[in-house]
């Protein structure tokens, strides 16, 4: 008997309080099409909290047209400038509570990890990894948007697709001997 094809459709989002991208795959399978990306555009609202609402009114509108099974979300790295810190983890926050108004469970990503899932390289600029996912995805040059958060977002919902199936170690070890000696009841 032949076994239906799973689908799981993910929403990736960029964070950001001028711009925010996001990208939404369709997995069938093991293979991963993407379905749409675009951005968030903020820069009109001179409010933070304007920023905020229209933030949260717009993940709900991607999630109800892709009814999203799970979202992938860069994760803010540490900057010099607090006050941007704040405002960035708060746009996270935002659209992290967006998606858990609906039940989407959510998976973090720094982003080296995600630059070095798309290109192997932790460093890569945003338009190597665009042009990688151009590459993997197979969609036309003349669809890579003009704003490369967007495909950020579409980098961290890949990103996720590639870590799908992988078990998550709950401890990581260094070696043989780490493993050992943090599981002595293992080793007979």
């Amino acid at each position: 008997m032949i076994q239906p094809v799973k689908e799981k459709i993910i929403l990736g989002i960029d964070p950001g309080t001028t711009i925010m991208g996001y990208g939404v795959l369709r997995v069938r399978g093991t293979k991963p099409e993407m379905i749409a990306m675009g951005i968030i555009d903020l820069r009109k609202f001179g409010d933070h909290y304007l920023k905020l609402r229209h933030i949260h009114e717009r993940v709900l509108s991607i999630i109800e047209s892709y009814l999203p099974d799970e979202l992938a979300i860069e994760a803010p790295f540490f900057g010099k400038n607090v006050q941007s810190m704040l405002k960035l983890g708060r746009a996270q926050g935002v659209a992290m509570a967006a998606a858990l108004s609906r039940d989407i469970p959510i998976t973090e990503y720094a982003p080296l990890k995600i630059k070095m899932a798309i290109t192997g390289n932790g460093q890569a600029s945003k338009e190597q990894v665009a042009d990688m996912l151009q590459r993997m995805l197979h969609f036309a040059k003349e669809d890579m948007p003009v704003f490369m958060d967007a495909t950020d977002g579409l980098a961290a919902a890949y990103c996720h697709f590639l870590q799908m199936g992988r078990p998550v170690m709950e401890k990581g070890y260094s070696g043989w001997k780490d493993f050992i000696a943090k599981n002595p009841e293992r080793v007979k």
